[in-house]
């Protein structure tokens, strides 16, 4: 045993501290969960080491209060809430064992977002989605078959998960069958959320394939990951793979109503604002979250009578979390749209008016 170990508790630094937290996390949750905490408390180690505050016991509200200050002035005030209480959960952890004083954690203020920006969250509306993939389906625009295009349908059509996305493989899509097929591959750095029980084949429409079939001719870098494995979502870069992130940003940047909307509803021009570039597409009010729209479908898809059981495996979620949160169809709507062919429910009825991309 080191004596580093077992040195005094006070002489902890505030790094050391948030890697015993994240070992403490790592038994009982996902992966993917804790390097998301790491990110985020990785901003308040090196927050506190540019001030100067060493070991986690030199800690004080005031420090709190300067950090909430300060991280306030570079993000959302949805981030902020939950940045701000996961520090506080971390304080606590360090109550625990007995590094801090006992009940430090109760000067960590955790703000509430305003309830407008708390709800931009809950889901893509079905209308926002119609008027978005309409104006994406257009081939007048030159927007057709783009990135960002192509992973809003998927991720419309399909309710995938960020990491469901990511891990497609460019021979998981078989464009004669109308297929994607949803592998587990933690080897080479694609895990699905439920593992070996997300996997799954899932069957597309037509027009969400040929969407496909343009990205693949006329946009996709063709690349390889560092596994030798050709993603279906790539980027420029060496890595190949679309990062979490990067496709994060294509959907945030994908549900920004600027696209089809002027004037813009925040009173911006398009051209000339900083929101609509990758980095920054999340700060918008009006963008969505992978998850919003994963929401969105689900609804949408209970709605318009898709099959409960039928819906829960292809959005890899439980038939309780289905029925619970996303059954919302009325029962009269549900018996007549059993007698419809259940993919044919899923048609988004784009055609006419306007859209020109036939």
């Amino acid at each position: 045993m080191s004596a580093d170990r077992r040195g005094p508790p006070e002489d902890l630094t505030v790094r050391d501290a948030v890697q015993k937290y994240l070992g403490r996390l790592r038994r009982d949750r996902a992966d993917a969960t804790v390097d998301a905490y790491r990110l985020d408390l990785r901003q308040f180690v090196l927050w506190c080491e540019d001030e100067g505050i060493e070991q986690v016991s030199d800690l004080t509200g005031y420090d709190f209060e300067l950090y909430e200050t300060d991280r306030s002035e570079e993000i959302a005030s949805t981030s902020l809430e939950n940045q701000m209480g996961l520090v506080k959960r971390f304080i606590e952890f360090c109550e625990d064992i007995g590094v801090v004083a006992d009940g430090l954690h109760e000067s960590v203020h955790v703000p509430r977002a305003p309830v407008s920006e708390q709800s931009r969250d809950d889901k893509l509306a079905t209308e926002d989605a119609k008027t978005l993939l309409k104006h994406f389906r257009k081939r007048s625009n030159g927007l057709y078959g783009t990135k960002w295009h192509a992973v809003l349908e998927v991720a419309w059509h399909v309710g995938a998960r960020i990491g469901g996305l990511r891990a497609l493989d460019l021979d998981d899509y078989d464009s004669d069958f109308r297929v994607l097929e949803f592998r587990h591959r933690p080897n080479t750095g694609t895990p699905l959320k439920n593992k070996l029980g997300g996997e799954r084949d899932v069957g597309i429409l037509p027009e969400v394939s040929e969407v496909l079939d343009t990205y693949i001719e006329e946009h996709r870098h063709d690349r390889h990951d560092e596994s030798g494995r050709a993603p279906l979502f790539t980027t420029r870069s060496e890595y190949g793979r679309a990062s979490k992130n990067a496709i994060r940003s294509w959907i945030y940047q994908a549900t920004q109503p600027c696209w089809h909307t002027d004037p813009c509803p925040h009173d911006r021009k398009r051209a000339e604002c900083e929101l609509t570039v990758q980095s920054k597409a999340s700060q918008c009010p009006s963008s969505r979250s992978p998850h919003a729209v994963r929401t969105g479908s689900v609804t949408f898809h209970q709605d318009r009578g898709f099959d409960p059981e039928d819906t829960a495996k292809r959005v890899n979620a439980s038939l309780r979390t289905i029925r619970r949160h996303y059954d919302k169809a009325s029962r009269r709507d549900e018996m007549e749209n059993r007698r419809r062919p259940q993919l044919d429910k899923l048609r988004l009825d784009l055609d006419g008016g306007d859209d020109d991309s036939s």
